[in-house]
């Protein structure tokens, strides 16, 4: 960070020269409340998992820069209760020790200079466009048109009418899109689904039609369900697209489920609230879709465990405003304990890239060099679904899962410190802000597969 606190060289998302010094007043309060002690023997490195490393900046005479020593280590045992107990009196201190916390529970680790090469942000957070972009298909028209849709949005939130001209204008150009290419739209549509391909269109030309009607008559209360009910008819389009699974999985995991497409899953979860100065059960549900074509091992083994009823009944073993956690079943294991074997049913850590064909297995993409790569599932919504992991070992998911609470100021999308080092395999896709009423100890019901079932694959060895 630069003298005038504007950012150079960003540590962590879009932390500035001030934020740094946020960082440091908060090691000062985080010392008082127990949370912090004096540690001056580590590196300049973000340490795994605890302690956390937090640096002092100290401005240098010379080239009035701030360069960084090591100054403090902060203890996990106070650190979320204090920064919980003390947001409203301490707001800006308590938002930088959160991201000093958030950073120390997940065993995020990462050289300093790996953070600073960070790629700028991806700004995409809606669960499903960033499904619809994770499609494995090859069609410019079709993506031009499910941009144009998609910008409508963005243009609703500009203030007064200056808006409607920017809705009008991507409205008409998505019309115009499918009125031109048409032919080449469907030209990527297989033989055995050419015919729903031909009736999606149909459907998606008409209303995109009302949209442009509605774009035009500044009809506020049509343009949104217009605008997503054809975002609706275009994701068919394109999963109707797909032939066959796009890649090959690696024969070593040839024991391991596999999840050949997508699935959608109905939760049923139980959230404890407080009523007349009691705590009570309220029931709350969730549909989330987990998506094969970008990580078929992960995705298969928890469909698999979803359809052995494993998840019904199991609590939730953290729920801090990060992260809701769950997935430890009864007794001293851990994880998934195959009938077959009777050991740990693992899967490895599986990412696919942004333009790669296939997932990278085993490595986090800062292990394999790839500080800028982006995965095609990245944390960037609320009600991310990705596997748990013992700190150490890549490779040792099992059957704990956590949903992230995204908070764009702590896991900014594009430019946070989860991307690339856990298993992403899906979304929530409706009623994600239920994740932000439950506590540890509330339950989860049941979870069913509603759709997709047919896409599972168990090989016989694992059944």
């Amino acid at each position: 960070c630069n003298r005038s606190g504007e950012q150079s060289g960003s540590l962590y998302g879009n932390i500035n020269g001030k934020m740094v010094m946020e960082a440091f007043q908060a090691g000062a309060l985080l010392q008082k409340a127990g949370c912090v002690r004096v540690d001056i023997s580590k590196g300049s490195h973000i340490c795994p998992g605890t302690p956390f490393l937090l640096q002092k900046p100290i401005r240098s005479t010379q080239s009035g820069t701030f360069s960084h020593t090591p100054q403090a280590v902060l203890e996990p045992s106070s650190l979320f209760r204090f920064v919980s107990d003390g947001f409203d009196r301490h707001k800006k201190v308590c938002r930088a020790a959160a991201l000093s916390s958030f950073l120390l529970a997940g065993a995020l680790t990462a050289p300093v200079s790996s953070v600073y090469a960070l790629p700028s942000g991806n700004a995409i957070t809606n669960p499903q466009e960033l499904l619809r972009l994770a499609l494995p298909i090859d069609n410019k028209p079709i993506r031009d048109a499910e941009m144009a849709l998609e910008s409508i949005a963005n243009s609703a939130r500009v203030p007064g009418n200056a808006k409607w001209s920017q809705i009008s204008r991507e409205a008409n150009d998505a019309a115009k899109i499918l009125a031109k290419k048409s032919s080449d739209i469907l030209a990527s549509v297989p033989s055995e689904n050419k015919e729903k391909g031909e009736a999606l269109l149909a459907s998606l030309k008409e209303k995109v039609s009302k949209l442009v009607a509605a774009a035009e008559s500044k009809d506020a209360d049509n343009v949104f369900p217009l605008q997503q009910a054809a975002l609706k008819d275009l994701g068919d389009i394109e999963d109707a697209m797909i032939s066959q699974f796009p890649f090959e999985i690696p024969s070593e995991y040839d024991n391991l489920p596999r999840l050949l497409g997508r699935a959608t899953l109905d939760i049923q979860i139980e959230v404890t609230q407080p009523y007349q100065g009691e705590d009570k059960k309220v029931r709350r549900s969730m549909k989330a879709v987990v998506d094969g074509y970008s990580a078929p091992l992960t995705a298969g083994n928890f469909v698999d465990l979803v359809n052995r009823g494993f998840y019904d009944g199991l609590p939730f073993t953290r729920a801090d405003g990060f992260v809701c956690q769950s997935g430890d079943p009864d007794g001293p294991a851990e994880g998934f304990i195959d009938p077959k074997t009777g050991t740990e049913r693992n899967v490895p850590l599986e990412i696919l890239v942004q333009g790669d064909k296939e997932p990278t297995y085993g490595v986090t993409l800062e292990e394999a060099g790839r500080y800028k790569a982006l995965p095609k599932l990245p944390f960037a919504a609320t009600g991310t679904i990705a596997m748990a992991r013992p700190e150490f070992d890549n490779n040792a998911a099992s059957s704990q899962f956590f949903m992230l609470i995204f908070e764009a100021d702590l896991t900014p999308a594009g430019l946070n410190l989860l991307d690339g080092r856990y298993s992403v395999f899906g979304y929530v896709t409706e009623n994600a802000e239920v994740l932000k009423e439950v506590h540890v100890d509330d339950k989860i019901l049941s979870v069913k597969v509603v759709e997709g079932l047919e896409h599972l694959v168990v090989p016989t060895a694992a059944q």
